[in-house]
């Protein structure tokens, strides 16, 4: 890892993973101006699992050109109204899970959101960034080698 004193240098592009969601190989947009972090998800529906509230979705994670998804399940952590830069709020689900960047994995909240018009799928908000001690190197993208994984996990190839 690179690193700046204790926190670890990260470009404003990175390769990540959600190995809880099953997901490797997804490319994320560092944003230091959103607090929370947002992952492009449809078809969200809740459930009740062992008397706890759940959440399923499909994720989405190709790009316009290349469209993959895979169908998640976590547990809801809670609701949440996000404000955009415009002013418009909106009401998301709000979901806990790991989240590897390099050789790091640490639990990161994500709002499940229809990002279908954003170039990239997941969005790293600043709360995440504080969590990994991670500082953004705005003149690079994709510094840190992409996540590694046990061999039950692979990259997405096509709709799960």
């Amino acid at each position: 890892m690179k690193t700046f004193d204790h926190l670890t240098v990260i470009g404003l592009r990175e390769w990540v993973a959600l190995p809880d969601l099953g997901v490797a190989g997804l490319r994320a947009k560092i944003d230091t101006g959103a607090s929370t972090s947002s992952l492009h998800a449809t078809e969200i529906e809740t459930f009740e699992r062992d008397g706890q509230p759940w959440v399923r979705f499909n994720a989405h994670l190709g790009t316009v050109v290349q469209l993959r998804h895979r169908r998640c399940e976590a547990p809801l952590v809670t609701m949440k109204t996000i404000k955009s830069s415009n002013g418009h709020a909106q009401t998301r689900y709000v979901i806990r899970t790991p989240l590897a960047l390099g050789d790091r994995v640490w639990e990161v909240e994500f709002t499940l959101a229809c990002r279908k018009s954003m170039r990239y799928r997941l969005l790293l908000g600043s709360k995440a960034l504080v969590h990994g001690q991670l500082v953004v190197n705005p003149g690079v993208k994709y510094v840190q080698d992409k996540p590694a994984f046990p061999a039950t996990l692979s990259p997405v190839t096509g709709a799960a």
